[in-house]
């Protein structure tokens, strides 16, 4: 019989997953040194894509005081980043600190499931982390996943209604998994004068700070960013272009990309007509 391991992977998202990390994992709270553990594992909570660190409770510098358990929303997406942390899709404790007379902010969640010998699955969001010596961004990284930068000489083609801002066959194909292809290209190969820089940034746990563009005049949608100063593995596309498909008219070799056909109208002359996502 053989395997998809693509579906074997969205098959498994229903489950509560883990893997153990060889890594020494850090964690500190306004600067103070509050875990510091090299036995910790990578849990991936029911619908989850991402996972988030487990650590061992007496290895936490934190006092810990649990909160009432809750059950988790009905409607929830088959899939589920890493945000709204305190939304919880199995069962288990809800914990917080304490911070004088403030309300308990829960910090941690500590799943009932054995296997996971009774560690804590923590925030991200609320500590910064290094892994060895190294920060880590946006949330821990996956061990399942990798990024390839490929230089391609495919012709790629960008509009936005009749208009071309890019065309190039000097492009960097960002292969990142389970994403779409990404594709990156260089400045001169792009209208910048149709674009704008927008007061979007994103964090990309593997990419690092992204810098977004949008169409036309400030406050038209964004569709492009780049990223200045990149983190390791993305350093070949320091400094390019890369434009959402689904906000564009994208062809590579003259196929179209997955997304919508941007409607005629002000956005077919290079000034955007939506608001910034």
């Amino acid at each position: 019989m053989t395997l998809d391991l693509h579906a074997q992977w969205l098959s498994s998202l229903a489950e509560l997953r883990y893997v153990r990390t060889p890594k020494r994992l850090q964690a500190r709270a306004e600067g103070d040194l509050v875990l510091d553990t090299s036995d910790a594992l990578l849990v991936w909570e029911p619908r989850r894509v991402v996972p988030q660190y487990a650590v061992p409770p007496q290895h936490l510098k934190l006092d810990l005081v649990e909160l009432s358990r809750r059950e988790a929303p009905a409607g929830l997406p088959p899939a589920m980043g890493p945000r709204d942390f305190a939304t919880h899709t199995c069962p288990g404790t809800p914990l917080a600190t304490l911070a004088g007379s403030a309300p308990a902010v829960e910090v941690a969640f500590r799943p009932d499931d054995a296997t996971l010998g009774g560690r804590v699955v923590l925030d991200f969001e609320r500590f910064e982390w290094t892994e060895e010596d190294e920060p880590v961004m946006g949330h821990p990284h996956d061990p399942f996943k990798r990024i390839d930068v490929l230089r391609s000489s495919r012709h790629v083609v960008v509009r936005l209604g009749q208009t071309v801002l890019a065309e190039s066959r000097r492009a960097r194909a960002l292969v990142e998994t389970s994403l779409p292809v990404r594709w990156y290209l260089p400045p001169d190969d792009v209208r910048m004068d149709l674009l704008t820089p927008s007061a979007t940034h994103t964090v990309c746990a593997y990419k690092g700070v992204a810098s977004y563009l949008s169409a036309g005049l400030e406050g038209g949608e964004d569709i492009a960013w780049s990223y200045p100063d990149p983190l390791h593995d993305a350093l070949p596309v320091r400094d390019l272009v890369a434009f959402w498909s689904e906000r564009t008219h994208t062809t590579v070799d003259g196929e179209l990309l997955a997304g919508r056909m941007p409607p005629e109208g002000p956005a077919s002359t290079g000034v955007g007509s939506g608001r910034a996502s």
